[in-house]
């Protein structure tokens, strides 16, 4: 089948691109408003998109409704131009879900998803503490586009737990680490564990050699 973005419904729109742009990686992010209330949020509509300067990119979608009333993490981030990245594993899959629960104003969802807090090395906001790695962040941009914000945040820090870091490269044992991603629809989910392959990139010259 074909789709015509412009004939079809948001919902449609909304299905095809989440299950054709999968696995998704996970950031559960904690931000703090002007109050020092600290939120914790996962989102998937998130990537890094260049590394000179180092820029993330997360995609927040207003509260359903009529107006445009942002949601929590992006009035956050707004007022306080800081967030954090926490880095989505297997052990902490649950524990992201629970942060994933449209809870009232008020509620801790670190509290609600027994997550506790650690102080970040550079900017106000906590990452949490169970949390393998973080990535520190403070708001470069954010871009409203129909009924979503497109944050883009620089990294000014990046927290690894070290059992995880190679400190030759330094590389991320990424093969240990064992982040999840997210697939289409709400609940799907995909392991990285026993899940690596390996396929070397093939310099210029070798490939003209095997062509002949």
């Amino acid at each position: 089948m074909k789709f015509e973005i412009e004939k079809a419904t948001q919902r449609e729109v909304y299905n095809l691109l989440i299950g054709l742009v999968a696995p998704r990686p996970i950031a559960l992010i904690t931000s703090m408003d002007e109050n020092g209330v600290v939120n914790a949020a996962p989102f998937s509509a998130y990537n890094y998109l260049c590394t000179d300067p180092p820029i993330v990119g997360v995609g927040a979608a207003d509260r359903p409704g009529g107006e445009f009333v942002p949601k929590d993490t992006a009035r956050n981030i707004r007022r306080t131009g800081e967030f954090v990245i926490n880095v989505v594993t297997e052990d902490l899959a649950q524990q992201m879900n629970i942060c994933a629960t449209d809870f009232p104003a008020g509620v801790s969802e670190l509290e609600m998803a027994k997550l506790e807090a650690a102080p970040s090395s550079v900017v106000k906001v906590p990452r949490i503490a169970s949390a393998h790695a973080a990535l520190e962040c403070r708001e470069h941009t954010t871009l409203e586009i129909g009924r979503s914000r497109i944050i883009l945040g620089r990294v000014v820090a990046i927290y690894v737990e070290d059992k995880y870091l190679d400190p030759a490269g330094p590389y991320v044992r990424s093969e240990e680490l064992h982040a999840i991603g997210r697939m289409n629809g709400l609940g799907s989910y995909v392991k990285t564990r026993d899940s690596f392959m390996n396929i070397p990139r093939i310099p210029y010259a070798e490939w003209q050699k095997e062509q002949g």
